[in-house]
């Protein structure tokens, strides 16, 4: 099968849960599309298509239902200006017609101002309402035109017959609707913030060394530029001269420069402090890490959890339910006797108050805050789902070398077994461990020796390989069993020959990193239960000083099973490790973890990575998908209430259409202000 790729379209014409539902369904239509996932707040779709799907089919589909696409590349900015402008005429044009409500004002006057803010400033609803009812769908759009047409029909009806007059229900909910739609636009392009933040922190041109300038996206691999002081860092690289400090806030969240010299990596995005660097390109334009952190916040703002599919559900069918009950509304008081102008004012009511808009946005507006407030502090979350299952973590399983650990052993002491001199014992061993990923073998490495030929890693065991010709293992006492039982609390790794001769062990000892011991006790204060899961022996891992339960010795499959035994037994444990033998265990938690240092693969099988290498981002993570997660319930919540309510209020003549028009608007910015108080999260 063709591997599908993504295809991003900005959608134009959406205002509530009900559009959403209705693109969605139109894409998943067309021949060759996989899936699709449409997000009302930041206005996108995301599309996973074959090969054979061309951007203009899915554009036709989006259009013949009612709304625009574009390419997400193409899309034009949104014009603030012209809409701050149309809902100023609103107010006033508005104004002496609402204010005839208490003043005397010409009903010539009060028919020719509702007739214009009628046609011009409602044009949008009858636009984009009659195109979704085209399409076999409801949307908010069609409530408020069949709404105010109502009130607006009814009142020049009335005009010509001498009878009361209902003008200032229609302007009221037209210029109300429009400053809610206004500020719930200015509140998600803040809320959205995060990822155009990002993309603002790499700069166009780079410095070459031959002293020209070229284009960031002209940059390949093996590029070399010159990076000057004060400058951004336009692509991920390797220093290859000069030492200088960077400020690395804006990517990774950490909030001290750090000092970088030849051979550290740089990321896009960085800004250089106080020297002249020269950087050795390592990644293309548009595939540095900034661009793939950019890529993850948009990919988890753009998935749902699986509370906003039941939401979707109920949307699809409310606008039709609605208009139901507005007609049952009518026919009901005209039963009762009720004047047939008062009948049909109520059943506007109806229409206007219920809204599905704030149901559509609770969660999109949680999830946009909520990862972008993650994001400030370092920690990614690759999907809505991730966020969803961390809120629920009561169980977290650390990684000990490299996760609590600085992961930069030192080599304490060389005990020698066999018959070979400590130099030739450092020298096989430097020569196993120069294409090893551990961080033990970064202590064992030596400059002028040649890597081992037929190399192969061995998670949770060590290493293998061919030196001068004789095969020799490196590794712990599950790859060298007859190796000598260690007494200490130091961390051994032992050499031997292929055969089991065993020829020397090397005596590590490794740091605590400085917010370890934080962050249990800030686990244990919200309520969960920390294990430390390692490879190494017991002695080792107690020598932390850590107050956690401990699984010592354990290999990739041990580690795996003790998370399968964890979820077996109802718990919903999240796993934190860096390397390659955390890899299975992260894919097999309830969340998976990984430290921004790591290895690529487990960065990959994580759900959440943490972008600077501090164990105390972990219960910030949990704390800040607790407080997303009460947010979204929170919206959700309030928008079934809203309806549960003003439904019923307006049917039974208690919210006139004007009332009515202010609660749907104020219902969207509660749903949205509540949100952005995610913005400014501290635990």
């Amino acid at each position: 099968m063709p591997t599908p790729h993504r295809i991003e379209l900005a959608i134009g014409g959406m205002t509530c849960a009900s559009c959403v539902a209705r693109v969605e369904k139109v894409l998943r239509r067309v021949p060759g599309v996989r899936e699709a996932s449409v997000n009302l707040a930041t206005e996108m779709a995301q599309v996973q298509a074959g090969p054979e799907v061309a951007v203009q089919t899915l554009i036709a589909a989006v259009q013949r239902a009612g709304y625009t696409a574009t390419p997400l590349e193409a899309a034009k900015p949104y014009d603030e200006r012209r809409e701050k402008a149309e809902l100023i005429a609103a107010f006033i044009l508005s104004a002496p017609v609402v204010a005839g409500m208490v003043l005397r004002v010409p009903d010539v006057a009060a028919l020719v101002l509702a007739s214009i803010v009628q046609v011009w400033l409602g044009a949008r609803f009858y636009r984009a309402g009659f195109a979704a009812l085209r399409a076999g769908s409801g949307n908010m759009d069609l409530l408020v035109a069949l709404g105010t047409s109502a009130a607006w029909g009814l009142s020049v009806w009335d005009y010509f017959t001498a009878g009361p007059l209902y003008f200032e229900s229609s302007v009221a909910i037209i210029t109300l609707v429009r400053l809610g739609k206004y500020m719930e636009g200015r509140v998600k392009r803040d809320a959205a913030r995060a990822i155009t933040a990002l993309h603002k922190l790499r700069p166009e041109v780079a410095h070459r060394v031959d002293g020209t300038d070229a284009a960031v996206v002209a940059l390949v691999p093996g590029d070399e530029i010159e990076l000057r002081p004060g400058e951004r860092v336009p692509v991920d690289g390797i220093v290859t001269e000069g030492t200088g400090s960077l400020d690395e806030s804006p990517v990774t969240g950490e909030a001290l420069p750090v000092t970088r010299g030849p051979g550290a990596k740089l990321l896009a995005g960085t800004l250089n402090l106080n020297a002249v660097l020269r950087l050795r390109v390592t990644s293309a334009a548009g595939e540095s890490f900034l661009d793939r952190m950019a890529r993850m916040i948009e990919d988890a703002q753009a998935t749902k959890p699986r509370v906003q599919k039941l939401a979707d559900q109920v949307a699809a069918v409310f606008v039709p339910v609605v208009v139901g009950l507005a007609l049952l509304t009518l026919l009901a008081w005209l039963a009762h006797g009720e004047a047939y102008p008062q009948a049909i004012i109520n059943a506007v009511s109806v229409l206007v108050i219920a809204c599905p808009c704030a149901m559509g946005l609770a969660t999109p507006a949680a999830i946009l805050a909520g990862t972008g407030a993650a994001a400030k502090q370092g920690i990614l979350f690759r999907t809505a789902d991730a966020l969803e299952q961390a809120a629920h973590i009561d169980t977290l399983v650390f990684d000990k070398t490299g996760t609590l650990t600085t992961g930069q052993p030192r080599l304490q002491s060389v005990e020698l077994v066999g018959s070979l001199s400590e130099a030739q014992i450092r020298e096989i061993a430097a020569a196993l461990a120069a294409r090893d990923t551990h961080p033990l073998s970064a202590a064992l490495r030596q400059p002028d020796v040649q890597p081992a030929e037929n190399f192969a890693a061995l998670p949770g065991k060590g290493v293998r390989g061919e030196v001068a010709g004789k095969a020799y293992v490196l590794g712990s006492t599950a790859l060298v069993p007859d190796a000598p039982a260690a007494t200490d609390a130091a961390t051994w790794s032992w050499l031997a020959e292929e055969d089991g001769v065993v020829l020397a062990g090397f005596a590590f000892t490794d740091t605590l990193r400085p917010g370890a011991r934080e962050a249990v006790e800030r686990l244990r204060e919200m309520g969960v239960r920390v294990l430390l899961l390692t490879g190494d022996r017991r002695a080792a891992a107690e020598a932390l000083g850590l107050d956690v339960e401990i699984i010592a010795q354990a290999d990739p499959a041990m580690k795996l099973k003790v998370i399968q035994d964890l979820r077996a037994a109802g718990q919903r444990p999240a796993m934190l490790g860096d390397g390659i033998n955390d890899a299975a265990a992260l894919a097999a938690a309830s969340v998976g973890m990984a430290m921004g240092s790591g290895a690529d693969v487990a960065i990959e099988a994580a759900d959440i990575s943490l972008l600077r290498p501090a164990p105390e981002l972990a219960p910030e993570a949990i704390g800040l998908a607790r407080k997303t997660w009460v947010v979204l319930v929170q919206g959700l919540f309030w928008a079934l209430i809203y309806n549960a309510l003003g439904i019923p209020a307006a049917a039974f003549g208690l919210l006139s259409p004007a009332l009515a028009g202010g609660a749907m608007a104020a219902s969207s910015l509660c749903v949205l202000g509540n949100a952005l108080r995610l913005r400014h999260w501290k635990r």
